[in-house]
């Protein structure tokens, strides 16, 4: 079992930034997919970027590629999601989900993540 706890969430501004950080506890022994989702009121969850705990290999949703960097701290069992040059379309809750697979590239199923955390809300307001 894996928990995970978000954290950073917020309202900002346009154009503003925020960092968001997913704590994993338990069994965090080996290699696993990190991945962020968002879900918006009335709107399915989507998934915003992924990555490889061992290794780092990366993937991002097109929307947000070259405004949110995911990255990882195995020392600190964290996951951070910075998101740069925010858009109102950018609210929503986010959730830190895992798995203990490799990252499949470009693919955001919220069907392979088991482990899920409780969400932090992000509001973006222009």
């Amino acid at each position: 079992q894996v928990q995970l706890v978000e954290s950073g969430g917020d309202s900002v501004e346009a154009g503003g930034s925020l960092r968001l950080s997913c704590v994993a506890s338990g069994d965090t022994s080996g290699g696993a997919c990190m991945a962020w989702f968002r879900q918006a009121p009335g709107k399915e969850r989507e998934g915003v970027a992924s990555i490889y705990t061992f290794g780092g290999h990366t993937s991002y949703v097109d929307s947000v590629k070259g405004r949110f960097t995911i990255s990882r701290d195995n020392n600190k069992n964290t996951v951070y999601l910075q998101m740069n040059s925010l858009k109102p379309e950018d609210s929503a809750m986010y959730y830190c989900a895992a798995a203990h697979a490799y990252c499949q590239r470009q693919v955001f199923r919220p069907g392979d993540y088991p482990y899920w955390g409780q969400g932090t809300q992000v509001t973006v307001f222009s």
